[in-house]
C-alpha cells in the first residue's frame, strides 16, 4: 500500500524510538494501528453510502470494454501484409529500372 521497504520501515522506527521513547513505543503504536484500522473503515463506509464502489466498478467494465473495442478497430495488422507487399513490389520496380537504365547507358556508349 504504502511501498515501504526494510530499510525505510527500520528508519522509521529508529525515529519513533528517538521521538517517543521505549516505554510509551507500544502505546503509540496500538493507538497508530487502531486509528489506521478507524480511518480503513471509515474510507469503506463512505464508498458503500456514496455507491463509489459500484461508480468504480462500472468504470473499469467501460474501461475493459472501450480497450476491447479500440483492439478489434485497429487496422493496422490487416495493413500490414499490402504494405510489404507494396514495398516489395517498389524494391522489384527500382531494380528493374535500374537494369533498363544501364542497358539503355550501354547501348548509347555503343553508338
Amino acid at each position: 500500500m504504502f511501498n515501504i521497504g526494510f530499510a525505510e520501515l527500520m528508519l522509521v522506527l529508529v525515529i519513533a524510538f528517538l521521538v517517543v521513547g521505549p516505554k510509551d513505543l507500544p502505546k503509540v503504536a496500538r493507538w497508530l494501528g487502531r486509528t489506521v484500522k478507524k480511518l480503513k473503515q471509515l474510507i469503506r463506509e463512505v464508498k458503500e453510502e456514496t455507491g463509489w464502489s459500484e461508480l468504480e466498478a462500472e468504470f473499469n467494465d467501460t474501461k475493459t470494454t472501450v480497450q476491447q473495442t479500440v483492439q478489434q478497430a485497429d487496422i493496422r495488422k490487416d495493413l500490414e501484409d499490402p504494405v510489404k507487399k507494396l514495398q516489395q513490389e517498389l524494391r522489384d520496380a527500382k531494380k528493374d529500372v535500374r537494369s533498363i537504365q544501364k542497358d539503355v547507358n550501354e547501348s548509347l556508349k555503343k553508338d
